[in-house]
C-alpha cells in the first residue's frame, strides 16, 4: 500500500492502483452492492474527458503537453483499458461525484505516467485542476448517461430488435397459408393463420422499435457546460459548444447542447422516457414469449401447434423432457426490465431543486435493461424463432374439432339456432360438420363452402 492525498488528507491505496484518495474514500464509504458503474457509462465519461482536454487546450486554458497526455489516457480508457481501476459502488453519492473523481484520478495518474512522472504524485497533471477543468460531476455524469444510452441503443438494442422483428416476419410469410384455431379468453375462437399470429408479434416488436426511436432526439441533448447548477460557472463560454461538437464528430451522433440545462440537471426525463419505452417493449416481449410457449405446450398433452428448437434437457428426473427455456428466460428479463421502469421513475422524481440525486442508479438499471433486452431479443430471433416449425396436422385437427366453426352458420340459420347446434355438438362429442351433415342443414356443396376454415381467416 502507498500513501496518497486529496483535499481531505491522507489515504492508502494499493501500490499498483491508478485511482487515488477520493476513489478510496468512496470504496470505503459505499461497500454496499458490489455493483460498479457499467463499462458503457465509464467509456462515455472518458470520452467527455477527452473532449474537455482538446477543447481546453484550444481555448488556451490547458498546456499542450498536459492536454495530449490527458487525451491519450482518456482514449485508452475509451478503448477498454484500466477497467479494474473503477471500483466505486453504484450506490454512492447521487450526483455520481465519486465516479467522476475516480475517472479524474485514473486519467491524471496515467497522464503523469505518460509524462514520466510519479503516477500518484498529482503533478504535473492534477485530477481537478486539469482533468476536470470546466466541468462538474453535475453536468458530466448526466452527459455520460445520455451518451452511453444513445450509443447502446444504436449499437446493440435496435439491431437486436430489428433482427427479432425480421425473424418473426419471415415466419409470418412461411406460415401465411397454414390455417389454425384462433383463441380468445383462452377459449376456442374462429380460425386464423399461423402467419397472421406471427405477423402480430412482428408488429409488436416494430412498435417497440418505434417507441425507442422516438426517444433518441431527447437523448441527444447534453447538459455539458452547465457545471454545478446549470449556469455554467467556471466553464469557458465556448467550452460547451466546442466540446459537444467534438463528441458529435467522434461518435457520429448529432449531440447538441440541452435546450434548458436546469431541467436537464434537475430532472432526468429523457432517460426516464427511454426506460418507459424499454418497459413497453419488455411487456410485448413477455406476451410474445408467453404465446409461443403456450402454442408449443405439450408436446402431446396440450396445444402443440408449433415445435420449438430443443436447446437442453428439461428435467433432472424425467428423461426426454424438453422445456421452452429461452422463452422462460425472456419472461424473466421482461419482469426485471418492467421493475427497472419503476426504479427509474422513482429515481427521476428524487431530483431536489437544481440536481437529480439518483444518477448512478439510473445509469446502472438503464444500462442493465438495454443489455438484457438486446441479448434476449437477439437470442430469440437467432436461436428460437428462426427454427420454429409448424405441426400442420395438429393445427388442422384442432380447427376441425372446434365448435367455433359454427360461427359462419349464424348468418344462415340465426344466432340462437347456431348456439344450440354448438351446445349439442359439445354434449354429444361431435364436430359441427358431423351435426350439420346429420341434420341436413346444408347440402354437401354448401357445407364445403360455409365450413371451409380458409374462408374464415
Amino acid at each position: 500500500m502507498i500513501e496518497v492525498y486529496d483535499s481531505m488528507g491522507k489515504m492508502e491505496v494499493p501500490e499498483e492502483a491508478y485511482f487515488g484518495a477520493s476513489t478510496q474514500r468512496a470504496v470505503e464509504n459505499f461497500p454496499i452492492s458490489g455493483y460498479t458503474m457499467p463499462a458503457s457509462v465509464l467509456r462515455s465519461l472518458a470520452l467527455i474527458k477527452l473532449a474537455a482536454s482538446r477543447v481546453n487546450h484550444e481555448l488556451g486554458l490547458l498546456d499542450k503537453e498536459l492536454a495530449e497526455a490527458i487525451g491519450q489516457a482518456a482514449e485508452e480508457i475509451v478503448q477498454g483499458r484500466f477497467a479494474d481501476q473503477f471500483p466505486v459502488d453504484v450506490f454512492q453519492t447521487g450526483s455520481g461525484t465519486s465516479t467522476n473523481m475516480n475517472m479524474n484520478e485514473v486519467i491524471a495518474a496515467r497522464a503523469n505516467e505518460l509524462l514520466g512522472s510519479k503516477r500518484q504524485g498529482r503533478t504535473p497533471v492534477h485530477p481537478n485542476d486539469h482533468v476536470n477543468l470546466g466541468q462538474s460531476s453535475n453536468d458530466v455524469i448526466p452527459t455520460a448517461l445520455h451518451i452511453a444510452s444513445r450509443l447502446q441503443v444504436q449499437e446493440i438494442l435496435l439491431p437486436a430488435l430489428e433482427g427479432l422483428q425480421a425473424s418473426l416476419g419471415n415466419k409470418a410469410g412461411e406460415f401465411a397459408n397454414l390455417v389454425k384455431l384462433g383463441r380468445t379468453h383462452m377459449q376456442d375462437a374462429v380460425p386464423v393463420t399461423l402467419g397472421q399470429e406471427f405477423s402480430g408479434w412482428a408488429a409488436q416488436v416494430a412498435y417497440g422499435i418505434g417507441a425507442v426511436n422516438r426517444c433518441l432526439p431527447d437523448l441527444e441533448e447534453l447538459t455539458l457546460g452547465g457545471t454545478a447548477v446549470g449556469t455554467g460557472l467556471s466553464a469557458h463560454p465556448e467550452f460547451a459548444e466546442r466540446a459537444v461538437a467534438f463528441l458529435a464528430a467522434k461518435t457520429g451522433v448529432e449531440f447538441r447542447i440541452a435546450s434548458n440545462r436546469f431541467a436537464a440537471q434537475g430532472g432526468k426525463e429523457a432517460l426516464t422516457g427511454l426506460m418507459k419505452a424499454l418497459a413497453l417493449y419488455a411487456s410485448s416481449l413477455v406476451k410474445i414469449a408467453s404465446d409461443l410457449r403456450l402454442l408449443a405446450s405439450g408436446p402431446r398433452g396440450s396445444i402443440g401447434e408449433i415445435t420449438l428448437p430443443s436447446l437442453q434437457p428439461g428435467s433432472s428426473l424425467m428423461p426426454g423432457k424438453v422445456n421452452p427455456v429461452l422463452l422462460e428466460s425472456a419472461i424473466q428479463v421482461g419482469a426485471r426490465v418492467m421493475g427497472n421502469d419503476l426504479t427509474v421513475t422513482m429515481a427521476n422524481a428524487s431530483g431536489i431543486l437544481e440536481l437529480n440525486v439518483a444518477m448512478p442508479l439510473i445509469g446502472f438499471v438503464l444500462t442493465e435493461s438495454i443489455t438484457l433486452l438486446s441479448s434476449t431479443s437477439r437470442l430469440l430471433g437467432e436461436r428460437y424463432v428462426s427454427k420454429i416449425t409448424a405441426n400442420e396436422d395438429r393445427c388442422a385437427d384442432l380447427v376441425e374439432q372446434s365448435l367455433a366453426l359454427v360461427t359462419p352458420l349464424a348468418g344462415k340459420i340465426g344466432y340462437d339456432r347456431a348456439a344450440e347446434l354448438a351446445r349439442e355438438a359439445f354434449d354429444e362429442g361431435k364436430t359441427i360438420r358431423e351435426l350439420v351433415k346429420e341434420k341436413g342443414i346444408l347440402t354437401e356443396e354448401e357445407m364445403e363452402e360455409v365450413l371451409d376454415p380458409r374462408r374464415m381467416v
